[in-house]
């Protein structure tokens, strides 16, 4: 009875949802960890006799068991898609898992890198159109706090660098202005210059801002795989991601006294709660600078 329903749901998902395949293996984890747990320590056999007291008593093997609470929130999340399944298709009278709280997620503090660290990044000396690409699209991020994903589908159209500015589109769609600074725009205008028109020679058509060598758009891989060499080059020995630089740009605003409001409207962060979590970072880097000088500390 159990299995039955399961299966039924993955098929909802699959069929009449379209989940992708990676959701749905993580659903069909979440569920089978759940009915095992079900069959081994409470003995039911079919849904109607599952109880909140029962679900509770899994999120609570789960944790014993050290899961993060990401994972138990989205245990949780996937429970209760099934039960709500449940409850339309009939097979149950009730939800058990109407009032069950999801655990706060733990906050990690995104890696940054110091000034220092972000000069020795960005100081690409080189004059050839994949050095001059470079040099713009880090230049670029580090000057906005792009995502990666907003930078790599730029067109040449989006930009109105004489007024000191770009549009890009955001998460949901969402389109936002995101100011520029002079040192990006000088290295974006000697890309477009020396750089871009020889790398689309066999795609003039071509109007994403940023291409590959062959004249493509780059893709997100390309990027992390130039982001990753770069690095090495600068010599820099901290774990480095497409999102450090975002990551960089908001704190070192915010550590130099920028607004708050300000730094979440340049990210496009809906929540500003989102953006402050750039405000711990700096009270850490704050602390860590005091404890390291600090005769007393």
């Amino acid at each position: 009875m159990l299995h039955d329903s399961a299966e039924d749901f993955f098929h909802y998902l699959r069929i009449e949802r379209g989940l992708a395949e990676n959701t749905l293996a993580s659903y069909q984890r979440d569920i089978a960890n759940y009915m095992q747990y079900l069959k081994t320590n409470v003995q039911k056999n079919n849904w109607e006799e599952v109880t909140r007291a029962d679900m509770t008593g899994f999120l609570y093997s789960l944790k014993d068991n050290h899961k993060s609470s990401a994972t138990i929130a989205r245990h949780i999340s996937s429970i209760r898609a099934f039960h709500q399944f449940l409850i339309r298709e009939q097979l149950v009278t009730h939800d058990a898992s109407l009032h069950i709280e999801t655990p706060k997620k733990e906050r990690k503090l995104p890696d940054v890198l110091s000034i220092k660290e972000m000069d020795a990044l960005l100081n690409i000396q080189g004059t050839s159109p994949l050095q001059l690409r470079n040099k713009a699209m880090f230049e670029l991020l580090y000057a906005t706090g792009l995502r990666v994903s907003e930078m790599i589908t730029l067109k040449t159209s989006d930009l109105h660098l004489t007024m000191g500015f770009i549009q890009c589109v955001g998460k949901g769609s969402k389109e936002r202005i995101v100011p520029v600074g002079n040192t990006a725009i000088r290295a974006i205008e000697t890309y477009l210059q020396q750089g871009r028109e020889k790398l689309i020679k066999r795609h003039p058509e071509t109007a994403t801002l940023f291409v590959n060598q062959h004249g493509k758009p780059l893709s997100r891989q390309g990027f992390w795989k130039i982001l990753k060499k770069r690095a090495l080059e600068a010599g820099i020995t901290k774990a480095i991601t497409p999102h450090t630089l975002r990551h960089s740009f908001a704190t070192h605003l915010l550590e130099n006294g920028a607004d708050l409001r300000l730094v979440q409207e340049m990210l496009g962060h809906v929540d500003i709660s989102t953006t402050q979590i750039y405000t711990h970072v700096t009270k850490s880097r704050l602390k860590d600078v005091y404890t390291s000088y600090h005769p007393r500390a």
